[in-house]
């Protein structure tokens, strides 16, 4: 079993081998789409639009995919944002310079800020709860520095059967993508610190390990609970565009990023859009959250 000390030290490692080509991997963006999605993820997992937040706190901010987009849409005031990789932070600051937002960065543990009590009027990160070894003492230190009536938002967490579920698109990505690469015209994918793609970079070895939570929306409910949080609510968040976007993902790591066609790239990007619209329309409102690949959580300080 993994101590907290090496998940820890394996999450910082990771995440600073992939700061570099995070956003390319993830097609990340701040435009008016990459807006829209942030914003609306935050909508789903409050539950209603977004207000204005003054000063917020990201927990796990990477590259800055959340706590720059919110800041372009002027959901944000004040941005704080925090990781335990110095490699994703430095990305950040890059990308927020190059935006012209101010951003304050502190590299630290969810489990240890180093903020005082109620700071902030706002908490939230994306796909960050499941690298985390100490969930309760995160959470503590989610209702500790938030101010009375403050907000705690995460999404993008991956749910204990959605992540099941993600595993035979993925498998079956992986048995078709030699074929894949030969109609593509792709090259596999190019050897990174000395190791080929089947044998496994360091990163693509750390990547199997940094994951140590999936949750049910019971788990989630009951840390924030837990920590002293009020009008706690969990949703769940894409079924059929995350099937599909595991596939497309799957078939594209294993190949020369420069040799995946651009008419690839724009369906596989426009096919995942598409289906979020199917997702949220028809399936979101009808379907119990513990059956969707994200769930989101919200919830109240008292």
């Amino acid at each position: 079993m993994q101590t907290a000390e090496r998940i820890r030290d394996a999450n910082a490692r990771y995440h600073d081998l992939a700061a570099e080509h995070y956003d390319s991997k993830w097609g990340i963006n701040y435009s008016e789409v990459g807006q829209a999605q942030v914003t609306g993820k935050l909508r789903k997992a409050l539950g209603h639009a977004p207000s204005r937040y003054e000063r917020a706190l990201e927990i796990g901010a990477g590259t800055g995919y959340f706590m720059l987009n919110l800041l372009r849409a002027g959901v944000v005031g004040e941005a704080v944002a925090t990781d335990i990789s110095p490699g994703m932070l430095a990305r950040l600051e890059r990308s927020a310079a190059e935006l012209g937002l101010p951003v304050e960065t502190a590299a630290c543990e969810a489990a240890e800020l180093p903020f005082e009590d109620d700071s902030f009027d706002l908490v939230f990160g994306h796909a960050v709860l499941h690298h985390l070894p100490d969930l309760p003492a995160a959470f503590h230190e989610f209702r500790r520095v938030l101010s009375p009536g403050g907000v705690v938002a995460f999404c993008g967490e991956p749910s204990h059967y959605g992540d099941r579920l993600a595993s035979w698109p993925k498998r079956g990505a992986n048995v078709v993508a030699p074929l894949w690469r030969t109609l593509m015209g792709a090259g596999p994918r190019p050897c990174q610190n000395g190791h080929n793609h089947d044998a496994g970079s360091e990163e693509d070895r750390l990547e199997q390990v940094v994951d140590v939570h999936a949750f049910t929306p019971a788990q989630l409910e009951a840390h924030a609970a837990g920590a002293g949080f009020e009008q706690v609510r969990i949703s769940g968040e894409e079924l059929v565009a995350g099937l599909f976007g595991w596939v497309n993902r799957t078939l594209e790591a294993s190949a020369d990023p420069l040799d995946v066609p651009w008419a690839w790239r724009v369906y596989a990007y426009r096919g995942y859009l598409l289906l979020q619209t199917l997702d949220r329309s028809l399936l979101e409102p009808r379907l119990p959250p513990a059956i969707f690949y994200n769930l989101l959580l919200s919830a109240r300080a008292p």
